[in-house]
């Protein structure tokens, strides 16, 4: 069976990326539509946020990190 165009299509994309020298990768993340991912963000968010409040070094560092980017571009 021959491919059909889009097929022909996609193969000559991939084709342009690899001679770029660039690869194909597949990455696995967290599904945001399973029950109890939002509880989860929520918990480990608590966790670092406390963990920022007992670290008054790392507070303290990243306050003078912000007070050095004043004129910074995006």
């Amino acid at each position: 069976m021959a491919p059909t165009p889009v097929n022909r299509r996609v193969q000559k994309h991939r084709d342009a990326l690899r001679m770029a020298g660039l690869r194909p990768v597949q990455i696995w993340v967290p599904d945001t539509r399973r029950p109890g991912f939002v509880a989860e963000c929520r918990r480990q968010s608590l966790l670092a946020a406390e963990a920022d409040r007992a670290d008054a070094a790392m507070q303290q560092f990243m306050d003078e990190s912000l007070a050095g980017v004043e004129g910074w571009t995006a």
